[in-house]
């Protein structure tokens, strides 16, 4: 990344191209897959959680999750939480939109080109955290010629320790494709090490967004050239 300074305004524009997306995704329905995979030393898959659903938003933007199937559950060590099923919900396809803006600072990292893209660098990071919320915690990559974030890398926060009990979150990546002119999540991936007090455990999480289709049309979703 190139030291420079920052554009003028540029998380605010940031802010209100991410809320022209959200409000264009939320016109669609997808199908959201996860699958998380514990790890041993080597690498090799332990136990596994995969499920399917499909996401609908109503007209007034309300969101439905319909579970495809049953979920499949062999997990030995790990197990998914409230907290991880709201980080898949709303972290890790995180879109900064200007109602929440607010609740982040951020700071600018120069440019770099990634997935071929000539993209600004944005830091963001969490004003403060309140009981209960999950925000996100990293960097952005925007598109210099029309403020698209394009890529996402970070983590959901807070990670969660009490004298009881540790609910640990690994960080993640997060890649967009072009989507009828937007830029929409379409994976995220994150292979990383939870490191309990008890023990470390490797794992590797992948959530696929796929099959984007606007309500009343009969298309899937169409990758486009940039």
């Amino acid at each position: 990344m190139l030291a420079q300074e920052a554009p003028p305004g540029l998380a605010r524009k940031v802010a209100h191209r991410e809320s022209l997306t959200q409000a264009e995704r939320n016109q669609y329905a997808y199908r959201q897959t996860v699958r998380l995979q514990e790890l041993d030393n080597r690498g090799s898959a332990q136990g596994e959680y995969r499920e399917v659903r499909d996401i609908i938003f109503s007209p007034e933007h309300e969101r439905t999750e319909q579970a495809i199937g049953a979920p499949k559950i062999t997990l030995k060590h790990l197990m998914l939480t409230e907290e991880d099923f709201r980080d898949i919900r709303d972290v890790q396809p995180f879109i900064l939109t200007d109602d929440v803006m607010f609740i982040y600072e951020s700071k600018f990292r120069g440019d770099e080109v990634v997935d071929g893209q000539d993209c600004w660098v944005l830091q963001v990071h969490p004003r403060q955290i309140l009981d209960k919320q999950r925000l996100f915690d990293g960097m952005l990559w925007v598109k210099k010629d029309d403020y698209s974030v394009v890529r996402s890398e970070g983590q959901a926060v807070p990670q969660i320790r009490t004298a009881t009990s540790e609910n640990l979150f690994p960080r993640f990546t997060t890649i967009r494709h072009l989507v009828n002119g937007f830029w929409f999540p379409t994976m995220t991936d994150a292979d990383d090490t939870l490191y309990f007090k008890h023990a470390a455990q490797r794992e590797r999480l992948t959530i696929h967004y796929s099959d984007y289709k606007r309500f009343g049309a009969d298309s899937s979703i169409s990758f486009e050239k940039p």
